[in-house]
């Protein structure tokens, strides 16, 4: 297996890059989805948020108010840690679980992780990444997406970013940075460039056996 980091801020284009990659073949985790799925009705994390939060984070059906708890979260640090708390130990045991499965089907698949919050992912002992790529794109730009594509006030989108790692502390974990602040195919060249390393990496681990090291190959 190899297992590739993949992390960005928010609006910066990590899902036009995941799915390239799959595109290419590669089995895509993302954690979203999967912090999505530990707070459906019925599962102790929804539970637990409620008895957190309250029951005015939940709508009529019984589904998360998303939008109600964003503005608790985004605005309040101490709350997004206390919903971090509930939410992330979830989302790891659900990780662990898709990566082995991953690796159960194909012991030479490749893996792309998709999460926002990667160096927390590093810090608490998740799993051990390859290969870091960050998508990067200026906050400005992001602004400009989040408000035209998510229908976010300035104020929202600048929220957003805020709550998140700064640029800085994400672009010090790369090993590859994927510069999304251009066009779409630009972004897309790279990626490419990206999958062509990645499989000779992924190919000389396999010669090398399984448990042994490989020298990094040049950042496309």
């Amino acid at each position: 297996m190899y297992l590739i980091g993949l992390t960005g801020g928010i609006a910066s284009g990590k899902s036009t890059v995941a799915k390239r990659l799959a595109s290419w073949g590669a089995i895509g985790i993302d954690a979203d989805q999967l912090a999505r799925q530990v707070v459906e009705p019925g599962t102790p994390g929804l539970a637990a948020i409620v008895a957190e939060f309250g029951d005015t984070i939940l709508l009529n059906d019984g589904t998360l108010n998303r939008p109600a708890l964003g503005a608790i979260i985004f605005t309040d640090a101490r709350q997004r840690e206390r919903l971090n708390a509930i939410t992330h130990p979830a989302v790891r045991r659900l990780t662990r679980d898709r990566v082995a499965a991953a690796v159960a089907a194909d012991p030479h698949v490749i893996v792309v992780y998709d999460v926002p919050l990667l160096a927390e992912a590093i810090a608490g002992g998740l799993v051990t990444f390859d290969l870091i790529v960050v998508v990067h794109a200026d906050a400005e730009t992001r602004i400009e997406r989040m408000v035209a594509l998510r229908g976010l006030s300035r104020e929202e989108a600048t929220h957003r970013i805020a709550a998140q790692a700064s640029d800085a502390d994400r672009l010090a974990l790369a090993d590859v940075v994927i510069d999304n602040n251009g066009t779409v195919e630009a972004t897309l060249s790279q990626v490419d460039a990206l999958w062509t390393r990645v499989r000779a990496a992924e190919a000389g681990a396999g010669e090398a056996g399984a448990g042994e090291e490989i020298d990094d190959a040049p950042t496309p």
